[in-house]
């Protein structure tokens, strides 16, 4: 197997932990700009810009996911059928707590408001990407997917 094969092969559990590591990033930036002790007014402010950005970020993430990881991963394993159920109900609640966040920050909550439904979205979030990094990355180490990392991680 040449060097580039074999790169082809590891890519998929290298690029699963990358786009974990810069959403960790972007969630770290968001909590962040609450802890700043900035004014509210400026707190929301940049909240909204790195809000929208985690925001959509994260849900593209999980959007690809589901559109393309997790079909291919059922079909060639169909072993992980229950694994992939479980990180399917824990994006669909990552997204209402990411709702929930945005709505926060468009009415003006306060920094601490922000705070926690931050602190919420981190506790999730962090147990998922957890979870999908223990069940995933070996059997993604071998797998081979014909797609744009983009699509199938969203565009990070």
């Amino acid at each position: 197997m040449s060097e580039g094969e074999k790169t082809r092969l590891i890519a998929w559990a290298n690029e699963l932990r990358a786009v974990h590591g810069r959403l960790r990033a972007a969630l770290k930036m968001a909590q962040d700009a609450v802890a700043s002790g900035a004014p509210a007014e400026v707190a929301s402010r940049d909240l909204l810009l790195f809000c929208h950005g985690f925001c959509v970020a994260l849900n593209g993430h999980h959007e690809g996911e589901d559109r393309t990881l997790f079909p291919a991963l059922s079909a060639a394993h169909p072993e992980l059928r229950e694994t992939i159920s479980k990180l399917r109900q824990d994006h669909s609640m990552i997204g209402h707590l990411l709702g929930g966040l945005q709505a926060a920050v468009s009415s003006g909550a306060t920094t601490t408001t922000m705070a926690s439904h931050l602190e919420g979205i981190a506790a999730i979030m962090e147990s998922h990407f957890r979870y999908e990094e223990r069940e995933l990355l070996d059997v993604l180490d071998g797998f081979i997917l014909d797609a744009d990392p983009a699509e199938v991680f969203g565009p990070l």
